[in-house]
């Protein structure tokens, strides 16, 4: 069973999520630790738990998500994986990073590609891999079929969507890889967003004001 712990962290209100299982492995997605105090706190709660670390993973390359990838990559020793298509993503926050206040930002680059397709694992869990571009170009999300959970990123937000209006992103590429991807999965499904609360497929299809499925485009 999951035990999935989140981290709300810097200005941008960002979700970092431990995740772990029954056998003490855990993994970190997306952490968004840039201060020392978000760093302890973490660090806390690892230590607390006795977790063994097992890997990074990023489910995009935008600024929020990676401002603790090199601090998590020092301090655990353990790889980072994100897709392809974001290595560019991730290459370009060293330029943009002291505009949002982030001049200590640290550089770091990815170990492992992710595809989809392909089944992720650690500890005696394994997730598959989606492909979910749209608010990013390399973008994937994390679906676990036995607990029904997927982390999903900036794809889909309680009641609302990723923007499409920084750099690889795109309107429609975002509604299809939420319509034949994310609304594919069973309703029950509890979606682990990068920003906000978590909420359910099967309420994002019924009522979500921007792609759920009695809108018409």
């Amino acid at each position: 069973m999951l035990s999935i712990q989140t981290f709300v962290f810097n200005p941008f209100s960002e979700n970092t999520y431990v995740v772990s299982d029954e056998s003490g492995d855990a993994v970190i997605i997306d952490p968004g630790c840039y201060e020392a105090e978000e760093q302890d706190e973490l660090d806390e709660y690892v230590a607390t738990k006795k977790l063994s670390i097992k890997y990074l993973l990023n489910t995009h390359c935008h600024i929020d998500h990676v401002l603790g990838n090199y601090y998590i990559k020092k301090k655990y020793k353990v790889p980072l994986l994100i897709h392809a298509r974001e290595e560019n993503v991730l290459r370009a926050v060293k330029t943009y990073a002291p505009n949002y206040g982030f001049g200590a930002y640290q550089e770091t680059t990815a170990d492992h590609f992710l595809k989809e397709g392909e089944k992720f694992s650690f500890g005696n869990t394994s997730w598959d891999i989606l492909f979910l571009p749209g608010h990013a170009p390399g973008h994937v999300g994390f679906y676990d079929e036995k607990e029904k959970v997927i982390f999903s990123g900036d794809v889909l937000f309680n009641s609302s969507i990723g923007r499409t209006d920084l750099p690889g992103g795109d309107y429609d590429t975002l509604i299809q890889s939420i319509r034949e991807k994310m609304f594919a999965l069973p309703d029950e499904v509890v979606v682990y967003c990068g920003h906000g609360s978590t909420t359910t497929i099967g309420k994002e299809k019924r009522s979500n004001p921007y792609c759920g499925l009695h809108v018409i485009k």
